[in-house]
Parts: C-alpha cells; sequence; structure tokens
C-alpha cells in the first residue's frame, strides 16, 4: 500500500486527482461517474479523466487547461483538511532523515494533530512496520484517521490510532523511535524511556524557544539519554527565469525546533560532555527558571544553585599577552606590555622625556 490508490495506471473511479491550472493554483478532486468539477473556469466533468493516463492535459467548457496529476504525499500535506497544525515538509523530511526511520521500524507518535507525520511515518516504515499515534483530543483524532485512510485507500495495516494521553496509554515496549509533537514533551520523557529500546532514539518537535531551552535540558539531565542535538530548517526557493536567477523574495522560515536524542543501555552512564557554555549560560537566571519549573511541575526537588549542573571542567583560557608569541609565551620582562594605541599611564608626559 503506497498510498493514493496504488500510484500507476489509467485514472479509475475513486481516484484521488490534483488539477493545476495556469497560473499553478491546485485543485484536488476524487473521481466519480458522471460527477463535475466546477470553479469560476468552468465544469469540469469526471468522465473526461477517467481512463485517461496520468499527466493529462483536460479542459473546462470554457476552455481553461488543467494538468491532471494523481498528487505526491507532499501536495496532499498541504491541501489536505486539517485540525491542529501540520508539521511541514520541510521539518517532516528532517524527522525521516535525522531520526533515521526505517522499513520495519516500530514507532510512537505523540501528537497526531491532522495526520500529516502519520502518513510520512507510514511511508517510511512500510507495511512491515509500526506505527501508533496517540493524540489527546478526539475530534483531531477523527481528522487524522480521515486523512490517512483517504490518502491510502482506507485503514493502513501498519497504523494504530489511540486517543488519550500517551503518558497514561503507552504500554508498547521494543520501540525504535518515538515522535513527539506536543508543547510540553519533557513530560512524557519517563514514559519514553521505558518504551525505548537501548540505542532507540527519542525526536522532539517543538515551536519556541522556552520550549526548546527546557527539554534539551531535561534530556541533559535524564541518564537514560546521551547527548541532545537541536536544529530547524528554513527553506527558501530560487526564481529562475532566462537569465533572471534569484532567491524568491519569500521563503519558508521559522516553524519549528527539532530535538533528537539517543537511548542509552540501562546502567550505563555516559562520560560527561565537555563543552566551553557561554559566560551566564547557567548562572542564576537558568537556576531561578529551573527551580520555578520543578516547583510547577511537582516533581523534583528544588536544586542549590551551585549544584544545577556540573559545568565543563575546562576553565576559560585567559588570552596571552600581546607580543607573547615573539618572547617565547612569556611576557617581556622590561616592563608590563601596553595594548597597542592605549597610553601607559606611567610614562612620562611629551614634555618631561629625556
Amino acid at each position: 500500500m503506497t498510498g493514493i490508490h496504488g500510484r500507476r495506471g489509467p485514472f479509475t473511479d475513486g481516484d484521488t486527482v490534483q488539477l493545476t491550472d495556469p497560473k499553478g493554483r491546485m485543485h484536488t478532486i476524487t473521481l466519480r461517474e458522471g460527477a463535475a468539477f466546477h470553479s469560476h473556469k468552468g465544469k469540469v466533468d469526471h468522465d473526461d479523466l477517467i481512463g485517461q493516463p496520468e499527466g493529462s492535459v483536460v479542459r473546462s467548457n470554457t476552455g481553461t487547461a488543467y494538468v491532471a496529476l494523481r498528487p505526491l504525499l507532499i501536495d496532499y500535506t498541504l491541501s489536505m483538511k486539517r485540525g491542529a497544525t501540520i508539521v511541514y515538509p520541510k521539518d517532516a523530511a528532517q524527522v525521516l532523515v535525522e531520526a533515521d526511520i526505517f522499513p520495519g521500524a516500530r514507532v510512537v507518535e505523540a501528537g497526531a494533530g491532522s495526520g500529516a507525520m502519520s502518513n510520512w511515518l507510514l511511508r517510511a516504515v512500510g507495511e512491515s512496520g509500526m506505527v501508533h499515534s496517540y493524540e489527546r483530543r478526539a475530534d483531531f483524532a477523527e481528522i487524522a484517521r480521515k486523512n490517512v485512510e483517504r490518502f491510502h485507500g482506507g485503514p493502513h495495516p501498519a497504523w494504530k490510532l489511540t486517543v488519550g494521553d500517551l503518558v497514561e496509554e503507552l504500554d508498547e515496549t521494543d520501540v525504535d523511535r518515538v515522535f513527539l509533537d506536543m508543547l510540553a514533551p519533557w513530560e512524557c520523557l519517563d514514559a519514553v524511556a521505558d518504551a525505548l529500546i537501548p540505542g532507540g532514539l527519542v525526536c522532539c518537535y517543538v515551536a519556541t524557544t522556552t520550549q526548546l531551552s527546557r527539554v534539551v535540558e531535561q534530556l541533559r539531565e535524564d541518564p537514560r539519554f546521551y547527548e541532545p542535538r537541536s536544529w530547524e530548517t528554513m527553506l527558501r526557493t530560487w526564481h529562475v527565469e532566462g537569465l533572471a536567477v534569484r532567491p524568491d523574495h519569500r521563503m519558508i522560515g521559522h516553524t519549528g525546533f527539532l530535538v533528537v536524542a539517543r537511548r542509552l543501555a540501562d546502567g550505563a552512564e555516559a562520560p560527561e560532555r565537555r563543552r566551553r557554555p557561554a559566560k551566564g549560560a547557567y548562572g542564576k537566571d537558568f537556576t531561578a527558571a529551573r527551580e520555578q519549573d520543578r516547583r510547577a511541575d511537582g516533581a523534583r526537588e528544588a536544586t542549590p544553585a551551585g549544584e544545577v549542573r556540573a559545568l565543563a571542567t575546562d576553565a576559560a583560557v585567559p588570552e596571552a599577552p600581546r607580543g607573547a608569541e615573539e618572547s617565547g609565551g612569556a611576557a617581556d620582562a622590561s616592563g608590563p606590555q601596553t595594548p597597542e594605541g592605549a597610553v601607559d599611564p606611567q610614562a612620562p608626559e611629551d614634555g618631561a622625556r629625556g
């Protein structure tokens, strides 16, 4: 099952077809014998498309030409009905690659939303894999179910959808990958750690820098996970027409941040990551924010300011004085060094020089 009913051969009754007009506007329709597509450009009879090969051009009764193709998953994702905001294709592509979603993988998804990411995950794992999606809201879950079944032509054998909270409902073990698309993914880390196999991977999708900071720090503090990585992706298209080759004036900028971390084996203790944080990165403001988070959660005791984190053991190395390179790494013994262009306060004034 590859989606859009086999994706090969002539159009048949029940196929999903994308009609594109001369201005690039796309219209997604489901072919039915005797039905018609109506727009301000006229009418297109479905019977004119049924039996035609994919890539045909059909004209409305007013003469407007439409290119008829089965929609790609990216087209379907952007045009399907939405409840919750979708994971945009540029981010979905990063998830599939960075989280290494492979054929046959067992994947848990929390925050099914409108079903966009569910479709991408199902495409990657295939019928031999498993995708179990959780969604708290029943109305969103119903939209996701319809979108997934419409794209795949019916229920997908590798997909299971549960309405409920991941922390309360998750009962899978031996899970290869977990994808969290929610407001507070850090609340699910205990359940995720119990479900993942050693070497498994959790991927979080968050919208704001405050969410990003908190989920990364929580993963770092959890000894069951190895050092998390975080990033975002920008997508800019180009205008190419004759000698006019330039970036488009519009781009898809920030949509969300992605964070991935690997599950360690039980009892394993990863070596402390050596890094040089920026000055003040773990200062009193950071400490206060973390303690406020812990009090709000009611899950952990407040940590003294000096014990929030064992910072990198590398101390900042002061810069060598100017001229130290020429003197073998030591300052000139003739006296203190004065930066170039600065005035030595102990030097005599011009009129007092000998």
